[in-house]
């Protein structure tokens, strides 16, 4: 402990070289992760337009459905994992649900039929939503508690190179969109990497070998622990519902920085070709540089002010920006200017999910109680996806998009029944 005496030490003054290759590990998977989600929001235009050619003005409607799918795969591949994870270890489900991922983007490369979209972004999904949770939960229970907020933040902070990279991969493509997906083959070569690198976690360990010595209650990966013993049933129906506001806002309204800004081009004359180019460049890096910078910013702000303060500030400045990037910019620079505040706050809050669900259950139910909160919360937002879908193609995107923002503000109640845990060891 530092004396009053002697300046505070930085938080990662004692953080040891294999929590930091933990942290690399961890954060490689989840970059690929959001690529696979990603990519798809990029060249889903051009994909659907090949496959359904008379798709027309119903393009959208066929990328929120499919949106839909991927957040429901993720949320069946999240529940699977996080138990599993809970019962076996967090590195053999890691591999597993990487490969998963893997596999499956790459088969994409193939996909000539409706059906085939939709099977394959339900299984790469699965991946996808066991992977988060897996690694969320290791990050937490390798770091230490002073350091435990930045880590976690950092590693959901990488998401944004898996958004430039999705970018990158979709301009270098243009029309040829298959090509992007075979990209997705490469996280497969983390698999060698974390068998030999990666050690299950202590805590879970001696967790393990306590369950298996012990007649108690306390059952590794027990979804009917978890959903009907107090405090863990509350808390994670609160952090389902927090995580739905987060994920529904996220494919209803931050991904549509790319369409706000190919319509704003569109309407000032700009060909349906530039418009696209143009808008996948604003919002793959230019919103999604804001973004980064958001969930960079979480992790701090929320170990000096709190997990709940900063959610709510996030929250609330999210609501405040959303009507103002839809109807002030009037010019191509004007929107440019005002997508990284876009992303910053809409996309920002992100972090706050790896770095506070973990922290609401004990090591035995830790990866099952953060996987339920992330990926069931991928269930309640799937309606919130097709209402999206509806809603947009029945009147202004603009409107749309603000209207939509008003789930922010279920956000910031969902938050005051929540606890503060700043400080606190993880429960045991």
């Amino acid at each position: 402990m530092d004396s009053p005496s002697q300046p505070a030490r930085p938080w990662y003054h004692e953080v040891t070289r294999y929590q930091w290759l933990v942290l690399i590990i961890a954060s490689a998977g989840w970059v690929f992760d959001v690529y696979e989600g990603q990519i798809f929001n990029i060249t889903r235009n051009q994909m659907l337009n090949d496959i359904v050619p008379q798709a027309g003005a119903n393009v959208k409607w066929y990328g929120d459905f499919f949106l839909a799918i991927f957040l429901f795969g993720g949320t069946v591949g999240g529940l699977l994992a996080g138990t599993l994870a809970d019962r076996f270890g967090r590195r053999p489900i890691m591999i597993a649900t990487i490969l998963a991922y893997s596999v499956f983007s790459g088969l994409t490369f193939f996909a000539t039929e409706l059906w085939h979209v939709a099977i394959l972004r339900f299984l790469v999904a699965v991946g996808v939503g066991g992977e988060w949770a897996v690694a969320a939960s290791l990050v937490a229970e390798v770091f230490p508690p002073k350091a435990r907020a930045q880590a976690s933040g950092i590693f959901h902070a990488t998401s944004i190179l898996g958004t430039w990279l999705a970018a990158l991969a979709g301009l270098a493509v243009g029309a040829n969109w298959q090509y992007a997906y075979l990209v997705g083959i490469l996280p497969a070569l983390l698999i060698v990497w974390v068998r030999s690198s990666v050690q299950e976690p202590e805590r879970w360990q001696k967790t393990k070998d306590a369950a298996k010595s012990s007649a108690g209650p306390e059952k590794l990966g027990s979804f009917k622990q978890l959903l009907l013993a107090n405090p863990w049933s509350f808390r994670a129906f609160m952090g389902m519902g927090l995580a739905a506001v987060g994920l529904g806002t996220f494919w209803a309204v931050t991904v549509s920085g790319q369409d706000l800004m190919r319509e704003l081009l569109l309407r000032n004359d700009v060909s349906p070709e530039g418009a696209a180019q143009q808008a996948k460049f604003a919002y793959g890096i230019v919103q999604a540089t804001g973004g980064g910078i958001g969930l960079l910013s979480f992790g701090p702000l929320s170990a000096r002010f709190g997990r709940k303060p900063t959610f709510i500030f996030f929250q609330l400045a999210a609501l405040a920006i959303v009507p103002a990037v839809c109807f002030l910019p009037q010019t191509y620079w004007q929107l440019l200017f005002l997508l990284p505040l876009f992303g910053f706050f809409t996309l920002g809050i992100h972090a706050g999910y790896a770095i506070y669900f973990p922290e609401l259950f004990p090591t035995h139910l830790r990866a099952t109680g953060t996987s339920f909160c992330f990926n069931g919360g991928r269930v309640v937002a799937v309606p919130v996806l097709l209402a999206a879908g509806t809603l947009k193609s029945e009147i202004d995107l603009r409107i749309a998009v603000s209207l939509l923002a008003l789930l922010f503000l279920v956000g910031v109640v969902i938050m005051l029944f929540l606890p503060e845990t700043k400080g606190q060891e993880l429960p045991e």
